[in-house]
């Protein structure tokens, strides 16, 4: 169980792992984060499984609304969980968040709130993510990322595979870090389908390689998993500091045509700049949107959660977290939660999209 919080308030968090899933300690999170949070019962919970609970994910939700003596439990299973004082991603863990105070999950949405949104990845249909508003949240997957998890809202199994939830008497800020270093700028493009075969007045391959790092252009094989290319359809000007453009995978390239395979195909007067997957980039731009959320939401937050990617946790930043770590560094002492899966979902410019390798957050503030 990990080290105990002496800082007491009515949102607390609690992360543990073992090496057999038990729905009881689905229980004993609960209650050590009660304990922090210097309360008895919770009004509502967030409760978080490794995907080792796929098959118990009932009877532990059971134990955590026993446990925190209400009804109110929402969460999912994931590859992975987290909270503000350490991530797991390879035992079975469950993570805790409890409200004891008069913040907490609401009942009933109120029109324009930002909505927590969880779903299986065949259950994030296109009308749902574009209807009620602004979501932020992420895709419950398996240990694959690939596999559907499972989700449960108000203490009961979401039978359609998704489920949505707001909070009450609080003040949300709302925000997406792709984490990508962008190489260049927008550019309008030729092609055909998913094919794109010229970029400005240059073969679209050439036109990638020149914005790459040098040792990356003369690698054998280019690494596809790491780089993208930025579509924006509308106004260049300003879409990327405004983040009006969508992340496509490049997928393939072909030598004698010189041109570049994406996975969405193109659509005519569209415009692409080429981003590359870094570390570094990630971090500093975890910071940025960090300081953006926290002065959008004009004052100090209470409490935060985060959702990540398998594809930007501890693997991408070398056996650290660095996400993790810049949020105890901005926010030392404040109460997070969250999940590393298979895709996440996040209000943007242009309406909620589905991504990957992206880190969601979400400050919260007590209205009062």
């Amino acid at each position: 169980m990990a080290g105990e919080n002496r800082r007491v308030r009515t949102v607390a968090t609690a992360l543990a792992a073992v090496d057999k899933a038990t729905p009881e300690l689905a229980a004993d999170v609960v209650r050590t984060a009660l304990a922090r949070a210097g309360a008895d019962i919770a009004r509502s919970v967030l409760l978080f499984l490794s995907a080792d609970f796929t098959h118990q994910a009932h009877a532990a939700v059971l134990a955590a609304s026993r446990a925190a003596q209400c009804l109110q439990v929402t969460g999912c299973t994931a590859p992975g969980v987290f909270n503000e004082e350490d991530w797991v991603l390879d035992r079975p863990a469950a993570c805790a968040m409890v409200f004891g105070g008069d913040c907490g999950l609401a009942a009933h949405a109120a029109a324009g709130v930002p909505l927590l949104s969880l779903a299986a990845p065949s259950a994030a249909a296109a009308t749902w993510l574009a209807g009620g508003g602004p979501r932020y949240g992420m895709l419950s997957t398996d240990a694959s990322a690939h596999g559907a998890g499972r989700i449960w809202c108000h203490g009961k199994m979401a039978a359609e595979g998704r489920c949505e939830a707001a909070f009450a008497s609080v003040r949300a800020a709302v925000g997406v870090s792709r984490g990508m270093r962008i190489l260049g700028e927008p550019r309008p493009v030729g092609g055909s389908g998913r094919d794109v075969l010229r970029v400005g007045d240059h073969p679209a391959l050439n036109a990638l390689l020149r914005e790459l790092p040098l040792d990356m252009r003369e690698m054998e094989k280019l690494p596809f998993h790491l780089l993208a290319a930025g579509l924006v359809r509308g106004e260049a000007a300003g879409a990327i500091d405004e983040g009006r453009f969508t992340l496509v995978p490049i997928i393939g390239v072909n030598h004698e045509e010189r041109s570049v395979a994406l996975a969405l195909p193109l659509d005519d007067g569209d415009r692409i700049f080429w981003a590359l997957r870094q570390a570094l980039a990630a971090e500093n731009d975890m910071r940025r949107l960090a300081d953006e959320l926290s002065g959008r939401l004009g004052k100090t937050p209470d409490f935060a959660l985060l959702f990540s990617c398998l594809g930007r946790g501890p693997w991408f930043f070398g056996g650290e977290d660095r996400d993790l770590a810049v949020m105890r560094e901005r926010f030392p002492g404040m109460p997070f939660a969250g999940a590393y899966g298979g895709g996440q979902i996040a209000p943007l410019p242009g309406g909620n999209e589905q991504m990957h390798n992206a880190a969601v957050l979400s400050l919260f503030a007590a209205d009062v």
